[in-house]
């Protein structure tokens, strides 16, 4: 079940929508406002995230399977 509303208008974004749906294995529900849908499609836009995983995998390599 994916919930929209615009009361949490950040979330409302196109590919946070698109990943939901596609994810979805055999039945997949939108419960919530249609305009909060409309936004989300319109919603384009992507914000770079800023996390440090490129640092921590540097700091933390790989094992190999058979260790």
């Amino acid at each position: 079940m994916i919930t929209l509303a615009t009361q949490r208008y950040t979330m409302l974004a196109r590919n946070f929508v698109y990943t939901a749906v596609t994810r979805g294995k055999r039945l997949v529900v939108i419960v919530g406002q249609k305009w909060a849908l409309a936004i989300a499609i319109m919603n384009a836009r992507t914000n770079r995230r800023w996390t440090r995983l490129r640092e921590w995998l540097a700091r933390y390599p790989a094992r190999s399977r058979g260790s």
